[in-house]
């Protein structure tokens, strides 16, 4: 094996100092459980403290709204995340973000690649269970990976739940089977499978309405983790309601919630849960079966009632919330109210589909204005089809009352939850962990939020939308947010289309594009350098500015070499190093390489600027005898981390601009064997081999 003076290392790792999670039962005690509601298609607007109670407050017929009143003493007993936003404005690619922990310049599953296999790599379910957790996932998966219609079943699923880190499974597997919200009656499409484990388990669940059938399991599974408790538990729990058919009820929810009220959990087959009996799409919230609104904004018309479709809709929005009640009800029946970290959120913007059979009227998003104070809806990555109403709770921990306006992002929850577990995220995250702004305590790394998504197709021209942004074509869009504003591009063409630039705190339709004069040459610049440096294409999403150049780094007065940063600490990954203190810090020259030979570290980083001598497509190769990553800019070029086999050479292809390019070498000891690093390149004009030290740059 061939060694570069700079990143060639042979150290020797003793044992590590720092404890976490797993080290001792009391640390990893404290940790809290955690669970993760997602909800299909809620609009931000639609949830009461987020936006309708302003509507109800105005009293005006022509505006109808909708209440949520658990979801409100929720946001009361914890965090508002007011300006948090979907990683894409649809299902499949946003949930992907959510439980890889990368935005979608990452993640396998882009577009509308429903169904799609979720990359064998770090999720929210294997990172908890490393950290120790009992892990579950109960409702809609959607992530499966393809096979034949003959040959569907766990064994074949490349992706299945249980693949991917979660101990339990009960839900639908099937993207499309999460349309239907009844398994046995589906009045759409009719019976669906729902899996437990590597179980079908369909037979039996008559009448059952899936918000209470997946409230009724998650109840029941997080009983069975409490008595006995022998770890802290996750749970991601992902209803496919509202979404799409709008299927109601059989009857009322049950009174009181938690232990002995609300949904339970029978266990008798054809009456599997205590709501699994009356008329199947039937029941209408009682606030809404009579409901009338001004429909034409005249007081001297008479009122007249809602459309049905919009009372279907209201009484799902409010079941769920009635499930939200049931469960916090719980914790505290369960006496684990104070160390459990429930958060809310809905997976993109409110839709207007709406698949029922016969008679009903589409399900206009614009009836209860369920994109909020924004423009936009579903597929669309303006605000409305990108904001999610989250809400943030954990008695004790995080303030009451709370708003966080500092902008977020769903793969910032995977950094999130590894922090509240006491570890630091795994390297290949692209996300930060929020705790800091939650609790108030520590100091907030900004998150990088950013979105590309690409669909044939227009925005409503709803009249609430600003003029341009009424019936505007989609194709390949583009959204970036710093401070207040968000830059913009749809139906990009070219990567040279400049972005719209709006600050969307005080202009939330994004009406007023303060680039629109041509005079910001310098951050037009800055932003399209900025997008290509956070990014990897993928082949099975193209974009238009796949093939070009990324830019490098304009820096002064560098000198030659490579800055080493060192780590304790026994993490089940390479970490985030952000927010962690290196125990040493030098600048390598080549006489230091005995002294690291001696070296007493756990993680070693290394920091520098590549000089590249030409623009063009240049092949990294990179082995070690353990586990490694490599990054350009924000993006991961090679990861030698998740299965990694040590000795194995890892490359990948780069279009690099001439000049100087930030890298981040991450390397994992394996304390029985001296380590062992090689990284060698190929250009346009020059074969593979060693990269030359006089190439290697550091401040």
């Amino acid at each position: 094996m061939k060694y570069l003076n700079y990143l060639t290392l042979i150290v020797f790792l003793g044992t590590h100092n720092l404890v976490t999670a797993q080290d001792k039962g009391d640390v990893r005690n404290s940790a809290p459980n955690i669970i993760f509601i997602l909800v299909d298609d809620m609009g931000y607007g639609d949830v009461g403290v987020f936006f309708q109670n302003q509507r109800k407050a105005g009293n005006d017929l022509s505006q109808p709204w909708i209440t949520t009143p658990n979801l409100d003493k929720m946001a009361a007993e914890g965090a508002m995340l007011t300006q948090h936003y979907t990683p894409a404005p649809v299902c499949a690619p946003s949930r992907a973000s959510l439980l890889t922990g990368l935005s979608q310049g990452h993640t396998q599953v882009r577009d509308n690649q429903f169904d799609k296999a979720l990359a064998d790599n770090y999720t929210l379910g294997n990172v908890m269970q490393k950290a120790g957790y009992k892990t579950a996932t109960i409702g809609k998966w959607g992530l499966q990976g393809l096979v034949s219609e003959e040959n569907e079943n766990p064994e074949n699923w490349t992706a299945y739940p249980t693949k991917r880190g979660f101990d339990y499974f009960y839900g639908y597997v099937r993207h499309r089977d999460g349309h239907e919200h009844y398994p046995v009656e589906g009045i759409y499409r009719g019976k669906k499978e729902v899996w437990e484990n590597d179980k079908e388990v369909s037979a039996g669940l008559d009448k059952s309405y899936t918000t209470d059938l997946w409230t009724a399991v998650a109840k029941k599974w997080i009983t069975s983790q409490v008595s006995p408790k022998e770890k802290p538990f996750f749970l991601y729990l992902a209803y496919d309601t509202p979404h799409a058919v709008l299927e109601l009820p059989t009857m009322a929810y049950p009174k009181g919630g938690g232990k002995t009220g609300g949904i339970q959990w029978t266990g008798k087959p054809g009456h599997i849960i205590n709501t699994a009996s009356g008329t199947p799409d039937s029941w209408i919230h009682p606030d809404y079966s009579q409901a009338v609104y001004d429909h034409d904004n005249n007081i001297k018309t008479s009122l007249i009632p809602w459309p049905d479709t919009y009372k279907r809709y209201a009484t799902s929005i409010r079941r769920i919330d009635n499930a939200v009640g049931d469960l916090l009800e719980l914790l505290k029946d369960l006496n684990i109210d104070s160390n459990t970290m429930v958060v809310f959120a809905s997976d993109n913007g409110p839709s207007t589909e709406s698949y029922l059979p016969g008679g009903y009227t589409a399900n206009q998003a614009n009836f209860f204005d369920s994109f909020g104070p924004y423009d936009g809806i579903k597929r669309d990555v303006l605000e409305g089809g990108l904001r999610s109403p989250v809400i943030a709770r954990w008695p004790g921990t995080i303030p009451k009352a709370k708003t966080v306006d500092t902008p977020g992002i769903f793969y910032d929850w995977l950094p999130t939850f590894t922090n509240a577990a006491g570890l630091p995220a795994p390297v290949n995250t692209n996300g930060v962990s929020l705790l800091p702004e939650l609790t108030g305590n520590g100091k907030q790394q900004e998150p990088s939020v950013y979105v590309e998504y690409f669909q044939e197709g227009s925005s409503p021209d709803y009249s609430e939308f600003a003029s341009q942004n009424q019936g505007r074509y989609r194709g390949q869009m583009q959204m970036i947010r710093f401070g207040d504003t968000v830059a913009l591009r749809y139906n990009i063409k070219s990567p040279d289309e400049n972005f719209g630039i709006f600050n969307v705190v005080e202009d939330t339709h994004q009406a007023q594009d303060l680039a629109a004069d041509g005079k910001m040459t310098a951050l037009q610049n800055k932003l399209k350098a900025k997008v290509l440096q956070l990014r990897r294409p993928n082949s099975t999403a193209p974009r238009p500015y796949d093939s070009i150049s990324i830019p490098g780094i304009n820096k002064l007065n560098l000198k030659e070499g490579v800055v080493w940063k060192a780590y304790k600490g026994n993490f089940p990954w390479l970490p985030q190093v952000k927010g962690l203190t290196p125990v040493v810090q030098r600048n390598l020259k080549k006489s230091d390489f005995e002294k690291l030979k001696k070296a007493d570290y756990d993680i070693s980083v290394f920091e520098a600027y590549l000089e590249v001598p030409q623009t063009g497509k240049y092949t990294f190769y990179l082995n070690a005898n353990n586990r490694i990553f490599l990054k350009f800019h924000e993006i991961n070029l090679i990861d030698g981390d998740y299965n990694y086999k040590p000795g194995e050479t890892l490359k990948a292809d780069i279009l690099l601009e001439k000049g100087l390019h930030p890298f981040k070498l991450y390397y994992k000891t394996n304390k029985e064997v001296p380590p062992e690093i090689n990284l060698e390149w190929k250009g346009p004009d020059f074969m593979r081999r060693e990269i030359s030290t006089t190439r290697f740059f550091r401040e």
